[in-house]
């Protein structure tokens, strides 16, 4: 397993000593700490389906979002400490419940361990790979052949929103380069008979308030990249869970008052080589390089400019 005397497996770099108890902007050191670990029946159909995702869910996070829902583990860690074998045990008694998948929550921190113990446990279902998409690809080279489905986030493409809400400037670089290897790694979607994924990459994108460009594009940048090989995952359920100094984020008459015409994109879809929609049912769509249906159109029109 990776020394993390000096750690630099995710792209904020540290350097610090997790090997003796430091912590970096993680706020974790070496031990592996495990917030949840349950079937979750929540995610895209094709990652929960009728059996649920074996989601584990890790305390800690490199990127620490001001907007951020699960503080409580994220910012403070809350959770158990468990060793690589217990975390292999853990793997093992969530496929014993007949999930499709493990799930790896905001892993991004503990790669090198969740890397060891799974090369323990023994799986025979596909281990998704959930992130902020603020990753190294050198670090994400560790999962090679072991995660076979990559589901991070697309946050950002501005820079200045990157370093606003995420004190990280180079956000969309940093995501650029690792959906990049993620795509490597896990190569074009392949699904079960009942449309269950067993390998591809699905990249999410929250849309936030007031950022209705932004999200143009980073929808437009990953299907100029990726065309019909990935699928997009366009969610609007933020939430103004906590007290922030950004206007557009605060609970008052944001979601109405912030989101307008986007309400109608901003429906949570998936936007791939052969469509699937989830949450409310979502009127057909095409999409094709430079044209798009009726669905989302407020934000995708910009698509054509």
């Amino acid at each position: 397993m990776q020394d993390l005397s000096r750690c630099e497996i995710c792209p904020r770099k540290c350097g610090v000593n997790r090997e003796k108890g430091n912590v970096g902007v993680c706020r974790t050191d070496k031990k592996i700490t495990v917030a949840r670990a349950a079937p979750h029946y929540w995610e895209e159909p094709c990652i929960s389906g009728k059996n649920g995702s074996g989601t584990v869910f890790f305390s800690g996070c490199n990127l620490g979002c001001v907007y951020c829902q699960n503080r409580e583990i994220s910012r403070f860690s809350v959770g158990k400490e468990v060793s690589v074998a217990e975390l292999a045990a853990i793997f093992e008694d969530l496929q014993e419940k007949g999930v499709h998948n493990i799930n790896l929550v905001t892993p991004s921190h503990f790669v090198p361990q969740i890397s060891a113990a799974l090369d323990i446990a023994k799986l025979n279902i596909p281990v998704v790979y959930n992130s902020g998409g603020y990753d190294s690809p050198k670090t994400l080279d560790m999962l090679d052949s072991k995660v076979k489905i990559f589901l991070p986030d697309f946050k950002y493409m501005s820079c200045s929103l990157g370093e606003k809400f995420s004190n990280a400037p180079d956000y969309p670089e940093i995501a650029k380069a690792a959906i990049k290897k993620m795509f490597s790694l896990g190569g074009k979607p392949r699904f079960d008979k009942d449309g269950i994924m067993k390998s591809g990459v699905i990249v999410r994108h929250l849309v936030l308030p007031d950022h209705a460009d932004d999200s143009k594009a980073v929808i437009k940048y990953l299907y100029d990249t990726y065309g019909d090989n990935i699928y997009i995952s366009i969610m609007n359920q933020y939430t103004p869970v906590c007290d922030t100094a950004y206007a557009e984020l605060k609970p008052t008459g944001m979601i109405v008052a912030s989101y307008g015409d986007e309400r109608e994109y901003g429906k949570i879809a998936l936007i791939g080589p052969t469509r699937m929609s989830y949450g409310k049912l979502l009127p057909s769509v095409e999409y094709l390089a430079g044209r798009v249906g009726n669905i989302m159109s407020d934000v995708l029109k910009g698509l054509e400019e």
